[in-house]
């Protein structure tokens, strides 16, 4: 994949297969954070409030992944592994056929911008 400009293109260069679980996280993260801005950085796309990437996405070969803050996670843990997913310190990796449930993105996404603005003030 080529370098990534902004989400659009990162959708657009992303193996077919991923790209409508791409397209539903943009508009959930897009939804659970209407106040951040829409960046490409680590060449995934994502959302930054005040400079803080708060949330991203991406593909892989064979799975996708939504990364948050290590606190979103961590305070997830049970709910992630309840739905059948993995999960590192900031990521949890899923497939079209076992994706994230809806209400758990908005959950992290949320849970991400707290963690995000209460460190930057």
């Amino acid at each position: 994949m080529t370098r990534p400009t902004d989400h659009d293109a990162y959708v657009a260069a992303a193996p077919e297969a991923f790209r409508p679980s791409l397209e539903r996280l943009r508009t959930l993260l897009s939804r659970a954070l209407p106040e951040a801005d829409e960046i490409v950085a680590y060449d995934m796309p994502g959302f930054s409030i005040d400079g803080t990437v708060v949330a991203s996405y991406a593909a892989f070969s064979k799975q996708c992944g939504l990364y948050v803050l290590p606190g979103a996670v961590a305070g997830h843990a049970e709910e992630i592994a309840a739905a059948g997913l993995r999960s590192t310190k900031t990521g949890i990796t899923f497939t079209p056929r076992r994706p994230i449930p809806d209400d758990l993105v908005g959950r992290l996404a949320q849970a991400s911008r707290e963690e995000a603005v209460g460190a930057g003030g």
